[in-house]
């Protein structure tokens, strides 16, 4: 039967696992395979895998009890091996990168925040700050056939918001990375311009989430910043 994998820790974790179940109806049963320097916890892997709420929880749950007692790489959910054997084999050959990612998110939760601007609230700026924007606009409404002048006008307005919510990305992240062990930079979501993760100490959380709120705060209603965490280091695995 395929092994599932929840998570990659040390050899000398705790793995506290008696009181936890794994995926599947009926829950199966954890275990751990193990090298010299690392550990993997496992279940059989349901022939019918997929993301239901049941198991989405059950994944979770590991993780959580994982985390409360030492530095664990995160996986996401429904990574299948082969067999145990093949859990270990990769064990071996990513070893050194296995204790090199332990040792940097030992101690250590992932927040993620998502950026975005109000479209109105930008395109605004847009036309405020720049004069041939406001030239173009002008011409486009007196001249609806003046085709050119509103591709010109969409390119131009399109350049404007790239370069806006690039220097606006830049921005938060270079003021909140002081507060952060690493950063990780997602792709944007189709809502949110940014979408970022931040490797921050356990005992941090708080000071970040009030960092997180005194910059919304300082960009006005207009932005909105959405933080969601603490959370087990998946962009840092």
């Amino acid at each position: 039967m395929s092994t599932y994998i929840y998570a990659v820790t040390t050899a000398d974790h705790p793995l506290r696992l008696s009181d936890i179940a794994g995926i599947g109806e009926p829950p199966s049963a954890l275990r751990v395979v193990r090298t010299k320097d690392l550990s993997a916890v496992v279940s059989d892997a349901p022939p019918d895998l997929r993301a239901k709420r049941r198991d989405l929880v059950a994944h979770q749950t590991v993780l959580d009890g994982l985390l409360t007692d030492g530095p664990a790489l995160p996986m996401r959910f429904g990574l299948v091996g082969p067999d145990d054997d093949q859990v270990i084999a990769v064990l071996e050959q990513q070893r050194d990168a296995y204790l090199g990612r332990l040792k940097e998110v030992d101690g250590c939760l992932e927040y993620n925040l998502k950026v975005a601007r109000d479209e109105q609230d930008l395109l605004l700026e847009i036309a405020n700050e720049r004069d041939e924007v406001r030239e173009l606009s002008e011409r486009t409404r007196n001249n609806p056939g003046a085709r050119d002048e509103m591709v010109a006008l969409g390119e131009l307005i399109s350049h404007e918001v790239q370069v806006r919510q690039e220097r606006a990305s830049e921005e938060i992240v270079a003021r909140l990375t002081p507060a952060s062990v690493s950063v990780a930079v997602g792709e944007p979501t189709r809502t949110h311009f940014l979408n970022v993760s931040f490797l921050i100490k356990r005992d941090e959380g708080a000071a970040f989430s009030q960092a997180v709120h005194e910059e919304a705060e300082s960009r006005g209603d207009a932005w909105t910043l959405s933080l969601n965490g603490p959370l087990p280091p998946y962009s840092f695995v």
